[in-house]
């Protein structure tokens, strides 16, 4: 694949971000996509991204549900967006506890780089969309545009100015409308 191939890469985030926040969802019934999750996801294909979620679980290291319930509410979430013609590049999640020290765990860039090697993204064109200050400092860590969403804890981190991310918009409705006002063929200089 040579340099004009690489696709610019999204990097979202799952809980609070494309579907409501619950803490430590176990039960796939409770996965409900946020308004205009599906069109944003949408959005970034047409504009050329390639999309992948990545998503902190440590609760399975906490013991509060295991891998096959993580997979089974991806699936679910996966199937909610299909239903409104939208489709995710890959799914990537850290199952490690916050004490672990591993480098998958947002904010250190494990999931990013293994989103960037198994989708052929470009790391200088690269966006992370998020609500918590790991998902900016995520961003930060590779070197990616960071957007802050008001949804899921977004909110609460913007007013506690925890965080200094490239934008902040309130849903992911608003990514829509950032694609466009920066109006970049391909969004290839985001």
């Amino acid at each position: 694949m040579n340099g004009g191939d690489i696709r610019p890469l999204a990097l979202l985030d799952r809980d609070g971000t494309i579907i409501a926040e619950r803490h430590y969802l176990s039960d796939p019934a409770d996965v409900e996509l946020l308004p205009g999750a599906a069109a944003a996801i949408t959005a970034l294909g047409d504009a050329g991204f390639a999309v992948a979620v990545v998503s902190n679980q440590s609760g399975i290291a906490r013991g509060y549900y295991g891998w096959s319930d993580v997979e089974r509410c991806n699936a679910r979430m996966s199937e909610l967006l299909a239903e409104e013609g939208a489709a995710v590049d890959g799914i990537f999640v850290c199952p490690h506890h916050p004490d672990e020290g591993c480098a998958c765990r947002k904010p250190a860039p494990g999931l990013a780089r293994e989103a960037l090697a198994a989708l052929g993204g470009d790391p200088l064109r690269c966006i992370v969309v998020g609500d918590k200050d790991c998902d900016m400092g995520l961003g930060e860590a590779v070197g990616a545009t960071t957007v802050l969403v008001r949804t899921g804890y977004g909110a609460e981190t913007e007013r506690l100015g925890m965080v200094s991310p490239d934008f902040v918009i309130d849903d992911l409705r608003g990514l829509q409308q950032l694609l466009e006002r920066l109006s970049v063929p391909g969004a290839a200089r985001l």
